[in-house]
């Protein structure tokens, strides 16, 4: 087994209605947690490396952290970056051996977006590896990404197969209505489908990315707020409604918040329950045993993806 790119992956995800999980990873625990899971349901997995990820636990050992998953749980594993907003920090990653790669130029306008994407796509492609970009813009905060509610913008079908046309990115995110970090919605969540359901006729067998689309699983943020935190109101993406996603041409789907709920809620309680408890490998361990299951869940109950290897 070995680092695989994401184009067979996708392929199999879309022939078959469901999606892959893309799972952001900072430390030794939360790279067991999701790999274990993984490995006990036969899932195709994305393991990703967000900047602010790469300023904490630094490139070196992230690689190293993936290499060891590789070998311990006999897997194929895609190493993506999420969120490369410069060619040089995808280069970077390239020569570092991750095999995906996202540029995210929808800050930018659209023709300069166009531009960074074939800068990128030109460099990756020669070296075998693959590119996701971004068309529209997501609203919340994760890491280095921040947009305001009223600067999000959905993303234009028509648009988007002349920007697939003209970047030559091979899987786009778009904006349908998710958004990065546990405030996704106020009141009823809801996504575009029509919007989706336009953009995968027009590009028909092209893999579909949803960024944002942690289910913020009630559970856990109740647990939280039970042991000392403070996150009232937070409400993620139903799961059904990643289930239609996966079934439209949605081949990816990204969680992130749902790791960092279900950790952070599991070591509260552990510290908690023993206050006399100072071994950090005690409460590590609960908090991956958390992910694990959450993770499970995931791979099983909503992005389908188990028994696909």
């Amino acid at each position: 087994m070995a680092l695989v790119t994401t184009k067979e992956m996708f392929r199999k995800a879309y022939e078959g209605g469901y999606a892959i999980g893309a799972f952001n990873v900072n430390n030794m625990e939360i790279v067991q947690g999701i790999v274990d899971a993984a490995k006990e349901v036969k899932s195709p997995l994305i393991l990703q490396v967000s900047a602010g990820a790469r300023k904490y636990a630094k490139p070196a050992y992230l690689k190293k952290l993936v290499e060891a998953a590789i070998i311990d749980s006999d897997l194929d594993i895609a190493l993506h970056l999420d969120h490369g907003d410069s060619f040089e920090i995808c280069k970077q990653c390239i020569d570092d051996g991750f095999t995906s790669v996202m540029i995210d130029g929808s800050h930018l306008p659209y023709e300069e977006n166009i531009a960074l994407v074939q800068q990128v796509v030109e460099y990756a492609h020669a070296r075998g590896v693959v590119v996701e970009a971004e068309l529209g813009k997501l609203a919340g905060v994760e890491d280095e990404v921040n947009v305001k509610a009223e600067d999000a913008t959905y993303t234009d079908p028509t648009q988007a197969v002349d920007f697939v046309k003209r970047s030559g990115c091979d899987s786009l995110a778009i904006a349908i209505g998710t958004s990065h970090g546990a405030y996704k919605f106020q009141g009823e969540p809801k996504l575009d489908f029509e919007r989706l359901e336009t953009i995968t006729k027009l590009l028909p067998e092209y893999p579909l990315v949803l960024h944002g689309a942690s289910t913020v699983i009630p559970e856990f943020v109740e647990m939280c707020n039970a042991y000392g935190g403070n996150i009232p109101g937070a409400q993620g993406v139903p799961e059904d409604m990643l289930r239609r996603a996966a079934a439209l041409g949605v081949c990816k789907i990204n969680i992130d918040t749902d790791l960092r709920l279900a950790m952070t809620a599991a070591i509260r309680k552990s510290l908690h329950d023993n206050p006399a408890e100072f071994d950090p490998r005690k409460y590590l361990g609960v908090g991956r045993d958390a992910i694990r299951n959450m993770v499970h869940h995931k791979l099983v109950n909503v992005l389908g993806s188990d028994g696909k290897l």
